[in-house]
């Protein structure tokens, strides 16, 4: 298949004073988000199924949410970071009560990366060491430690990163790392991974840090008892194990946590992107033994937000909306009808290479030869472009990879659903259209 061209948009008269900080902006300003949909000034309906950047967990602007928010304005929206409201105390407590031990003790924060700072701080202090492992592909945000241990993209010309930060593979069964399986891991990569490490660490290894799925580096699946072989390395290695489930955390994947799936505990848990309900809200939830352990040494991580009231009462909110509309177990099922839908496309255009994922966080990669597997950059692009002008909005991901993360609200309908195929095929149909000599 021919690659479509690389096209860039025009800059807006809106954008004159904004300082673009990634891709560029899209070009329509959105006025109003309800439940699946955006509305734009000019009058037209988006499906979103992005999940505003996949904070949007429970739709946006659930009623829940927005009750939240109205009786947090008139109690308590901002303290001092040592003195606590009762939610803050609540949203602790209710998330240990759905974690297993020994996962027990939590700080909220605002941010997925300002989580994995915590994280990596308390894994440092706690164990005396300072070498962080990460994996290939990694998205664990731009401050310096996440960034530090943040493969995806975004390392370029940036100056050294953290001492100590070292990498393993991505265990990808579509484009094996060390060219050793094919669509069938058995974990060498893991297991070359960490004899790599014991070449290259000068044997002051803290943590090893990963997304149970990994996001922006693909929509990247581990197969079954990888989680737990890892686990089993880092304990043979004294080495704490910190899983970041910003985006796999809270129902998406149809478990409550994505670590379930392998029956392993991490030593430190980050939340983020779904515990907020579209507002900035996170958690580093650290075993007992690892939090006893900084203390005595002097643990500190200070932010202004630090077990903030106002989004403290919204988590709340998140996780009653989560149990209580039984929305784990919707995204299990539904995500099983997406995946089967976008399975169909796959019967009819070539150009998806895979389809893969759990609940409904799921990829489809774009090629632009399904027996190659080149990567359809300028196609995705097109694709991408074309869906968003008929009314979809995906989020592409991938790293050198072209790969639409699929990963619409967990109150999405069936005919949703529907609608977002429908304008997937008919993209397909239109881009592939231009192609042809």
């Amino acid at each position: 298949m021919a690659r479509a061209p690389e096209s860039k948009a025009p800059p807006q008269e809106f954008e004159r004073h904004l300082l673009h900080y990634g891709r560029d902006f899209l070009g329509e300003l959105i006025v109003r988000a309800q439940g699946s949909y955006l509305f734009t000034q000019d009058g037209r309906e988006i499906l979103d199924f992005s999940s505003g950047q996949m904070c949007a967990t429970i739709g946006h602007s659930h009623p829940k949410i927005v009750e939240a928010m109205a009786k947090a304005a008139q109690t308590v929206l901002h303290l001092d970071s040592t003195m606590l409201s009762p939610d803050v105390v609540d949203l602790a407590d209710r998330l240990c009560d759905l974690l297993p031990q020994p996962l027990g003790k939590v700080q909220l924060l605002n941010t997925g990366a300002e989580a994995n700072e915590a994280a990596i701080r308390l894994a440092k202090i706690a164990t005396g060491r300072f070498e962080i492992i990460a994996m290939a592909g990694s998205w664990h945000g731009t401050t310096t430690g996440a960034a530090s241990a943040t493969y995806a993209h975004g390392r370029k010309k940036y100056g050294p990163a953290m001492p100590g930060s070292l990498a393993i593979p991505a265990p990808n069964c579509y484009r094996c790392p060390i060219r050793h399986c094919a669509e069938r891991c058995d974990m060498t990569c893991l297991d070359v991974g960490f004899d790599m490490i014991d070449v290259t660490s000068v044997g002051e290894e803290a943590a090893v840090i990963v997304e149970p799925i990994q996001s922006a580096g693909g929509i990247v699946v581990p197969p079954p008892g990888y989680l737990k072989r890892l686990r089993e390395l880092c304990d043979q290695r004294g080495i704490l194990l910190i899983f970041d489930e910003a985006q796999t955390g809270l129902g998406r994947v149809g478990e409550l946590f994505a670590f379930e799936s392998d029956g392993v505990v991490p030593d430190i848990l980050t939340l983020s992107k779904t515990l907020g309900g579209g507002l900035p809200l996170s958690a580093v939830i650290a075993s007992d033994a690892v939090a006893e352990v900084a203390r005595e040494r002097g643990f500190s991580h200070y932010t202004s937000h630090a077990s903030d009231p106002f989004t403290a009462t919204v988590g709340l909110a998140v996780v009653e909306v989560i149990l209580g509309e039984k929305l784990t177990e919707r995204a299990a099922r539904l995500g099983q009808y997406l995946k089967d839908r976008l399975r169909e496309l796959q019967h009819r255009h070539e150009a998806i290479g895979d389809v893969r994922g759990r609940g409904l966080l799921l990829g489809v990669e774009i090629v632009a030869n399904r027996t190659t597997r080149e990567p359809g950059h300028g196609l995705i692009e097109a694709l991408t472009e074309r869906c968003f002008a008929l009314g979809l909005n995906i989020n592409r991901v991938g790293g050198p990879h072209s790969v639409w993360r699929i990963a619409p609200p967990l109150t999405t309908s069936r005919d949703e659903i529907d609608q977002a195929i429908d304008i997937m095929d008919r993209a397909f149909q239109e881009v592939s259209a231009t192609l042809q000599p």
